[in-house]
């Protein structure tokens, strides 16, 4: 059972605004510390499943407080070891089993950073994929799949679209656009260097796509959302994510280069349908994970934009579809 700890202090006649919170059920332990300038500091421990309702809750009492702020902490152990729920009763029935809110929109957003750290990831893991491509090397395909540099931007745009964060739309719209745009150059320039056989296995079963990379996608899509909201490393379920984005991206700078303009259309379907079904699966998901905005009318221009999203991607996948099977019947 994940624990988490939060801090937070109060000015000592405010204190008695905390009422019943000190004595909530989902407190593991709670602690209170004096401190010299008159403010009592609170610590308070509980499973990681019911954080985000005491933020929630915390936030609505003493946000108007001047200098007020929360710390949200991982606790990696604690003795006496916490007593562990005979069943699943004891935990609260809309208790997410994720980490909070707070916590994912601050890792998701970090990923989605435009960085010098983050050109050069996307540059490493082309030149990487390229060089397993062109080599038609699966071992060195999954060296770059480990990088996995546009998982990132793809996991913060489908949670900007679940929360209806308009600002962190555009933001990782713009990381993902650039991103692409440098995998492209540098894939094109690997195909201008280097003579590229389009027969390879490697190359060639990345030109088309079927219904069966449809399903690769949006598993992949989900993967990368239960990896950021379980707290996993994210390199791990990144192999699945990458596996769906960036080998056929270069697949399809490489053949542009090397004048191959048919099979690089289809590499790029690949790709526009994989970026698809990864976005939708991982909007649904977080949907399904019960991530909302904390306040009402935060939540009503979320549900508008998910909606709008998920309409959207929907269509998109229904022509992808429609073109899959138009292309078996010919």
């Amino acid at each position: 059972m994940p624990l988490r700890l939060i801090e937070f202090t109060l000015p000592a006649e405010s204190s008695d605004e905390l009422g019943d919170l000190v004595e909530s059920p989902d407190l593991l332990a709670c602690w209170q510390v004096p401190l010299a300038n008159g403010d009592m500091l609170y610590r308070m421990l509980m499973d990681i499943r019911r954080a985000e309702g005491m933020l929630d809750d915390l936030q609505t009492r003493f946000s108007k407080h001047d200098d007020f702020r929360i710390m949200l902490l991982p606790v990696e152990a604690t003795l006496p070891r916490p007593e562990t729920p005979e069943t699943e009763d004891a935990v609260q029935p809309k208790s997410p089993e994720r980490i909070s809110r707070e916590e994912l929109y601050n890792d998701v957003v970090q990923s989605a950073e435009l960085s010098r750290v983050f050109v050069a990831q996307v540059l490493l893991a082309t030149f990487v994929a390229a060089v397993g491509l062109i080599r038609n090397d699966t071992a060195v395909l999954i060296g770059a799949m480990v990088i996995a540099p546009l998982l990132g931007p793809n996991m913060t745009l489908c949670l900007a679209t679940t929360l209806g964060d308009m600002e962190l739309v555009k933001k990782s719209l713009m990381t993902n656009l650039a991103g692409l745009a440098i995998a492209f150059c540098a894939s094109v320039s690997i195909g201008l260097l280097m003579p590229i056989n389009p027969e390879l296995e490697a190359i060639q079963s990345r030109t088309q796509f079927s219904s069966g990379d449809i399903i690769l996608a949006l598993a992949s899509g989900c993967a990368g959302v239960l990896a950021f909201t379980s707290g996993a490393p994210s390199a791990l379920i990144g192999v699945m994510v990458a596996v769906a984005l960036l080998p056929p991206f270069a697949v399809f700078g490489l053949l542009l280069a090397s004048g191959e303009y048919t099979a690089a259309g289809g590499a790029l379907m690949l790709v526009a349908a994989n970026v698809i079904c990864v976005n939708l699966s991982g909007v649904l998901t977080f949907f399904a994970q019960g991530l909302r905005p904390r306040t009402w009318w935060e939540n009503e221009r979320a549900s508008k934009a998910t909606r709008l999203a998920l309409a959207i991607r929907s269509l998109l996948l229904l022509v992808l579809v429609g073109l899959i099977y138009l292309g078996t019947r010919t």
